[in-house]
């Protein structure tokens, strides 16, 4: 493999999904003690989400607790019930093109803006003959850093 043209810094989220999200609050805000400190819908992407905080600073993890604006509709975000989990990157558009030349598979849409406003891209949980790199199972949200999160990562 070429050299890599980015470094992933550390985990920026985890996303639970489930069918009712008041019961994921419930758990997370109500009985862990986690800050709400957002919300995302899409009916584009069929989520209806809260953005939950744990930790502080740079090295805060967001907690996205997810249920489908439609459960019979794709994407399926409570199914499986660990939706996804996310990593900061330092440099999203090299680590794309990098992981493309690769073989890497992502999901449509390319990078774009996420739930919580920073640039995003998600690798495939399944590779096909085409792509065969791949998230083993698990869909992976590449997510760039802002400079204050790689600063704290360089330190």
């Amino acid at each position: 493999m070429a050299a890599r043209p980015f470094r992933i810094l550390g985990l920026q989220q985890i996303a639970v999904g489930g069918t009712d999200k008041a019961r994921l609050r419930a758990l997370w805000v109500d009985t862990l003690g986690l800050a709400a400190t957002g919300s995302y819908r899409s009916e584009r992407e069929n989520v209806d989400e809260d953005i939950l905080d744990l930790g502080r600073g740079a090295f805060k993890v967001e907690v996205d607790i997810m249920q489908p604006i439609d459960a019979a509709k794709k994407p399926a975000v409570h199914d499986p019930a660990l939706n996804h989990i996310g990593l900061w990157v330092d440099d999203l558009a090299a680590a794309v093109a990098w992981l493309t030349a690769q073989g890497m598979r992502f999901t449509p849409g390319g990078i774009r803006k996420g739930a919580a406003g920073y640039d995003v891209c998600f690798i495939h949980p399944k590779g096909n003959e085409a792509t065969p790199l791949c998230g083993e199972g698990v869909l992976i949200e590449l997510v760039q850093a802002p400079s204050e999160v790689i600063a704290a990562f360089a330190s």
